[in-house]
């Protein structure tokens, strides 16, 4: 019979276990972070009815959703995480408390073309605030300081938190009576950093938003006023009392700005930046988008903002939220590309490699058993193979230790531990090979999964 090649489909990342092992203490990490400050976990299906899922799309990404049949259901696999959270709210209103505090993280599908950091499967890490009717400001500036602790407990220093409000733009675009063509504008003003003034100055007086001369530059002066957050607040001001749009959201960004401190987030780390604007549309209020300064061509790695009314298509209540979303897939590949995975981090299945050195097994199965009771991950390598091939699979596993049981060994009711990064070998009791297993495990699994590259 003719064997089928194996082969993984374009767009669908697959990893070695120990790339899997650091991949899982990120996600780890974030489940950690998010749990501080009080979110509950959420799973929603894979796969949704067609006509749930796609109530709210269109375009670009309807044609790239998965869908399929299945006898007479019509069914796709979720695109986001958003959709199927505003389903989840629309349908369980009444059995929630608000302020609803949800994290997800799950894998996502989207029939994109593959190409470099861009997949067709990948995993989302979403946290979202829902509110009954109102949601205070406040939990506009937490959401920075949950990405600002998100990142420093995964081992990033080097990022910044760059942050917005469509409110201020919208008010500053209606000053110029541009409101019917803001959202155009915004999209055309949010490529900046990747075109330059002179390119977007071009697309902003081109035959298709048509604006003057004169109205492109008063828009490139606005956006490219920089500095301190308090320099760039200050600049703001001198907009004041224009539009009652433009006054709400300056006001809510310098209390966000103001609550950031309280939170604990470093200005190095947070931003006021007026040319984020965030593509969709539905984003309303703060909004936000997180940059490795060492990477900036790597764009944003963590995005996300305010909005209105999150489950508009399935239920007349209003619900007004805040939240953001890291592409985990996609951060994980671009950590591993530049050399940011700490290689230091146990990554081996077990601790210890119990390797029994007499035909019966019964005192390493005891041992064995009582070293997992104290909290040591530990495998028993039963096989019959010479003492080179056991030494081999251990080198290969890369666990930390192993532990030599022979007849010497049980006589003495001691065990030969061997430390496997420095060679050091010594016969100790169980008790005394416990203690010094977990003192190097613990710092071990204690180190973060990110660790910055020396600056030269």
């Amino acid at each position: 019979m003719a064997k089928q090649k194996p082969r993984t489909l374009s767009g669908f990342m697959e990893l070695l276990p120990a790339r899997q092992v650091q991949f899982e203490r990120m996600a780890e990490e974030l489940r950690r972070t998010y749990s501080l400050y009080g979110f509950t976990p959420l799973d929603t299906p894979i796969i949704e009815a067609s006509e749930v899922l796609l109530a709210k799309a269109g375009g670009e990404t309807e044609k790239q959703i998965y869908r399929f049949s299945k006898g007479d259901t019509d069914l796709s696999l979720r695109f986001d995480l958003t959709v199927p959270l505003a389903k989840y709210v629309a349908l369980h209103y009444a059995g929630l408390s608000f302020p609803f505090r949800r994290f997800q993280i799950g894998k996502v599908y989207r029939g994109e073309r593959a190409q470099r950091g861009r997949f067709r499967e990948f995993y989302q890490a979403d946290i979202d605030i829902i509110g009954d009717g109102k949601l205070d400001i406040a939990n506009e500036a937490e959401i920075p300081s949950i990405i600002y602790q998100t990142f420093t407990a995964l081992g990033l220093k080097r990022f910044q938190i760059r942050v917005n409000n469509r409110k201020i733009l919208s008010g500053f675009y209606a000053m110029l009576g541009l409101s019917d063509k803001s959202g155009d504008i915004m999209r055309v003003v949010d490529k900046l950093p990747k075109i330059g003034p002179d390119k977007v100055r071009e697309l902003l007086t081109d035959e298709v938003l048509a604006l003057t001369g004169e109205q492109a530059d008063e828009i490139l002066k606005f956006i490219s006023i920089t500095g301190s957050n308090n320099h760039v607040l200050s600049a703001l001001e001198e907009y004041r009392s224009r539009h009652e749009l433009f006054d709400t959201g300056l006001d809510e960004l310098n209390t966000v700005v103001k609550y950031l401190s309280a939170f604990g987030v470093p200005e190095e780390n947070f931003a006021v930046d007026l040319t984020i604007a965030r593509g969709l549309d539905y984003y309303t209020g703060t909004v936000y988008e997180t940059f490795m300064l060492d990477h900036p061509e790597i764009g944003s790695i963590c995005s996300g903002g305010r909005y209105d009314n999150l489950a508009e298509y399935y239920t007349d209540k209003q619900l007004p939220g805040v939240g953001i979303s890291i592409g985990l897939t996609r951060l994980f590949y671009v950590l591993e590309e530049q050399g940011y995975l700490n290689d230091s981090l146990i990554t081996s299945p077990a601790d210890v490699l119990i390797l029994p050195m007499t035909d019966d097994l019964a005192p390493a199965i005891s041992l064995a058993t009582q070293l997992r009771g104290a909290g040591i991950r530990t495998q028993l390598y039963a096989e019959q193979k010479k003492f080179k091939q056991k030494m081999s699979y251990a080198d290969k596993l890369g666990v930390p230790y192993i532990l030599l049981l022979g007849e010497d060994e049980i006589t003495q009711s001691k065990v030969s531990l061997k430390n496997m990064s420095t060679g050091e070998q010594e016969l100790l009791s169980v008790d005394e090979a416990i203690r010094k297993m977990l003192d190097t495990i613990g710092a071990g699994n204690a180190a973060a999964p990110i660790q910055e590259p020396e600056r030269g």
